[in-house]
């Protein structure tokens, strides 16, 4: 059997009692970085063997999980933080598992997106996560005109490296909508700062942002924002 468990994004008091009693009864634990499941796995007294699986080692790696599987041992699909198959390489693993017939179910639990969206104070009825975007700007304008008319709220993933570049092309491209960033979700330090694009990149120009970040920006239907 195949588990996909859902792991905290940051307050490690959020994993589920479900979550931990999966991963103290399965064969093997496999994640993309081990090192910080370890530390996770160390913190609730779980000893477990560990897999590393990421984007580097698939080719070499995914004939072992599957054929783990299918002599019948539980494996536990963990990411680094959050839910696994969203924005990482589980989701080629969960893909292969169904399409080989082999069991699986998931054990749900926190998420990133799903967390800045109801903090943001924008539309939840319907959105649209997109996930990383190009690192390119050229790329990045591309990617983001795809939704430049959809009406949905707008959920991205960025990095500290490229939170501004990303943020002024979101403005050029979708005008000066309301917006919201999520930095340190659960975590101590939590903070969403929320406005205009423009407020939003005027206020990082006073500090250099830290950590991963959730991007929230109003669709475009949504009448409340600014002009």
């Amino acid at each position: 059997m195949l588990y996909i468990v859902a792991t905290p994004i940051g307050n490690l008091g959020d994993i589920s009692l479900r979550a931990l009693e999966t991963l103290r009864a399965v064969d093997l634990v496999v994640s993309e970085d081990t090192r910080k499941t370890g530390l996770m796995l160390k913190h609730f007294d779980i000893k477990k063997p560990q897999l590393s699986f990421h984007e580097y080692n698939e080719d070499r790696v995914f004939p072992k999980i599957l054929s783990l599987l299918e002599e019948g041992k539980s494996v536990a699909l963990v990411t680094n933080a959050g839910s696994p198959a969203i924005s990482d390489p589980g989701f080629v693993l969960v893909r292969a598992a169904i399409q080989a017939g082999l069991p699986l179910t998931a054990i749900p639990g926190p998420t990133a997106l799903i967390t800045a969206l109801i903090l943001s104070g924008l539309a939840v009825h319907s959105f649209t996560f997109r996930g990383f975007p190009p690192h390119k700007a050229g790329a990045r304008r591309r990617f983001l005109t795809v939704d430049q008319n959809s009406p949905h709220t707008l959920i991205f993933y960025e990095s500290p490296y490229r939170l501004k570049a990303f943020l002024q092309d979101a403005l050029t491209v979708y005008g000066n909508r309301r917006a919201a960033i999520a930095n340190d979700l659960t975590k101590l330090f939590e903070s969403v700062c929320r406005g205009s694009l423009a407020e939003l990149i005027s206020q990082l120009e006073k500090e250099e942002p830290r950590g991963e970040y959730t991007v929230v920006i109003t669709g475009a239907e949504d009448l409340a924002q600014p002009e």
